[in-house]
């Protein structure tokens, strides 16, 4: 068997390519569909076992996603993406490793006859993980359009709202000739960060998981039966770490682009106005008394 850094392509129907680990993705799907359905059937007004733990996992979930977020309508709104990652990711690593992956079709090519599995970790992709990415920080631009509205969503990257400051406010405070250009390139620098952040997302998840395949075949090469149990089940830690992680920054990216980061400041600015009007009065209570 030979990994390769990109997806082997197991039949073309025309122009189209069918590979290894799109038919992973499509399984992933599948057995994702299938336990959802599994699960509706079972629901009852008194909870069964299968039921019962998965009220515990989801509740644990939730209350993890409300240690970013802290807020729980926040949480259940963002948790469906949330969790729809993680089980497509986990689901896609773990059939990477399983020995499933044993079953495939001989085919010759330069260096002899290869063996091509008809499945192959959806995450050990580099197209899937760029997916996954663009899905996750192009998603919680969108989430934060319909939680703060357009004109608020746009001015994080392009803040036109600074500029204008620069004519209404220049006679009271001067410094905004000076302020306002340093927060509207900083605004630019958010446009490069988003970029940054779908880099970070896919290359990580995917290093990760290619990583532990050329691993496994490695150490399979050497001995194909002892030897590679202990790093099977690294692998499967590694799975699941990798989804958790991905789904985490998930949740942080969706917190941040739906908080209104002026309505912070001005009802922060509010809060020490009034600790000060707070502490004039007193003042002037001790200063009578």
């Amino acid at each position: 068997m030979e990994i390769t850094i990109f997806a082997e392509p197991i039949h073309h129907f025309n122009n189209f390519t069918l590979t290894n680990s799109l038919i992973t993705s499509w399984v992933t799907v599948g057995i994702i569909i299938i336990i959802s359905f599994v699960i509706r059937s079972k629901l009852r007004e008194v909870p069964g076992k299968l039921q019962t733990v998965f009220e515990m996992a989801i509740e644990s979930a939730l209350a993890l996603c409300d240690q970013v977020t802290n807020d729980r309508s926040l949480s259940i709104k963002i948790f469906p993406f949330a969790i729809s990652a993680f089980f497509f990711i986990l689901i896609s690593n773990w059939l990477g490793i399983m020995p499933l992956g044993g079953f495939g079709i001989l085919e010759t090519g330069e260096h002899g006859v290869v063996f091509i599995p008809f499945l192959r970790g959806a995450t050990a992709d580099i197209n899937t993980t760029l997916a996954l990415a663009v899905m996750a920080v192009l998603g919680a631009n969108i989430f934060g359009i319909f939680s703060i509205g357009i004109w608020k969503t746009f001015n994080k990257y392009v803040n036109l709202k600074v500029l204008g400051e620069m004519f209404t406010k220049i006679r009271h405070d001067p410094t905004v000739i000076t302020v306002a250009p340093i927060k509207f390139f900083v605004g630019l620098i958010e446009v490069v960060g988003e970029f940054a952040k779908i880099a970070s997302l896919s290359f990580r998840l995917f290093g990760n998981i290619f990583a532990g395949e050329v691993l496994l075949v490695s150490m399979a090469a050497i001995m194909s039966y002892a030897v590679p149990i202990p790093f099977l089940f690294l692998e499967i830690l590694v799975g699941l770490i990798q989804a958790l992680i991905f789904s985490i920054l998930l949740v942080v990216y969706f917190t941040i682009a739906a908080s209104d980061h002026d309505h912070e400041h001005e009802e922060g600015h509010s809060v020490e106005h009034k600790e000060g009007e707070k502490e004039l009065v007193k003042e002037f209570i001790k200063d009578m008394a």
